[in-house]
């Protein structure tokens, strides 16, 4: 079994291009859930992804590259969505798996089980099933992940800092 140094490696190999890429600096600084970035937000469901499948030993059925590089765009909608934009983020849980695959579709070049897993990473909340192994590992590991940020203690650390920072602006401009 991979121990997580292991796992951030293959992460770290398999996803080089995506990380290093200079649309992830809109990622690193876009929260997600609570006090975590889109950015950690992805690295936390490759890793997962990886060891998921190392636990259920899933190797000889799932393209590890495919799914490291799914993982590492399931959210690649470059956009904070918690910040006011006339609405249009209002309904981002249904709509923010397509925007991410047009986006990751412009940067990065991706095959069948890419696309299909980033599209389709939000089932159940999204009608249709992803059509692979590996849409369904990282749709486990995007709701496992995104469950720990959400129930997190440090949850409303960000939120705080923004309170502060709003306040702080709001009497400049007065």
């Amino acid at each position: 079994m991979l121990d997580r140094i292991q796992i951030q490696r293959i992460v770290e190999r398999q996803g080089e291009e995506i990380i290093l890429h200079e649309h992830m600096r809109i990622e690193r600084t876009s929260y997600q859930h609570g006090s975590v970035t889109t950015f950690a937000h992805s690295i936390r469901v490759a890793c997962l992804s990886i060891w998921l499948a190392d636990r259920m030993h899933l190797w000889d059925r799932v393209d590890q590259r495919a799914l490291v590089r799914s993982a590492l765009l399931h959210d690649y909608f470059l956009y904070d969505w918690h910040e006011w934009d006339n609405g249009t983020h209002r309904l981002h849980g249904l709509t923010h798996g397509q925007t991410a695959l047009l986006n990751a579709s412009r940067d990065f070049q991706l095959g069948g089980v890419e696309r299909d897993s980033i599209a389709r990473h939000m089932f159940p909340l999204t009608p249709i099933p992803p059509k692979y192994l590996e849409g369904y590992i990282v749709s486990l590991a995007d709701k496992i992940s995104a469950t720990r940020e959400t129930l997190s203690p440090t949850r409303f650390k960000r939120h705080k800092r923004y309170a502060r920072h709003s306040r702080r602006f709001r009497m400049s401009r007065a």
